[in-house]
C-alpha cells in the first residue's frame, strides 16, 4: 500500500541531502513524496508587509519545490509540490497527520548545540512533537 513521506525543503545543502534520503526511501517503499516549503514569515508582520513577505517567500520556495518534484520524477518517483502558509516545523507536522504520512524527512545543518536550543530547530522541534518517525538527514563529511 502506497503512502506518503512528507519532506521539508528549504534550498539549503542538507535539505538537497534530505531529498535525496526521501526519493531512495519512497523508490523503495513505493510510496509518493510531498515536498513542503513552508511561506509562513518569521515576524508577526501586518498587512501589505505580512502580504509582500509571504509572496517573496513564495517566489523562493516555488522553484525550489518543483526542482526537487522534478528529481523525484526523474528517478520514478511520484511527488506533489506544496507551498504551506504556516512556520516549518506546524507546516510539516500538520501535512503529516492531514496525508496521513508514514514519515517526516528534513536536513540537519550541522549548528551547535546552543543555538538550536536558543532558536529551535526545526528537527528538534519534529523530533520531540511528530507522532510519526522523522529521518533528520545530516550534511555528508566532504
Amino acid at each position: 500500500m502506497s503512502r506518503t513521506i512528507v519532506v521539508g525543503v528549504d534550498g539549503s545543502g542538507c535539505s538537497d541531502c534530505a531529498v535525496e534520503r526521501a526519493i531512495e526511501l519512497a523508490t523503495g517503499l513505493g510510496d509518493t513524496l510531498l515536498i513542503a516549503y513552508e511561506i509562513e514569515p518569521p515576524h508577526r508582520n501586518v498587512g501589505d508587509e505580512r502580504r509582500e513577505a509571504r509572496n517573496a517567500l513564495e517566489e523562493i520556495g516555488r522553484p525550489l519545490v518543483d526542482a526537487a518534484v522534478a528529481r523525484a520524477t526523474e528517478a520514478g518517483v511520484a511527488a506533489e509540490p506544496v507551498l504551506v502558509p504556516q512556520r516549518p516545523a506546524e507546516a510539516l507536522l500538520s501535512l503529516a497527520s492531514e496525508r496521513d504520512a508514514r514519515m517526516i524527512v528534513v536536513g540537519s545543518a550541522s549548528e551547535r548545540p546552543l543555538t538550536g536550543i536558543i532558536l529551535g530547530s526545526v528537527p528538534h522541534k519534529l523530533v520531540h512533537r511528530s507522532s510519526v518517525p522523522v529521518l533528520v538527514v545530516p550534511m555528508p563529511d566532504d
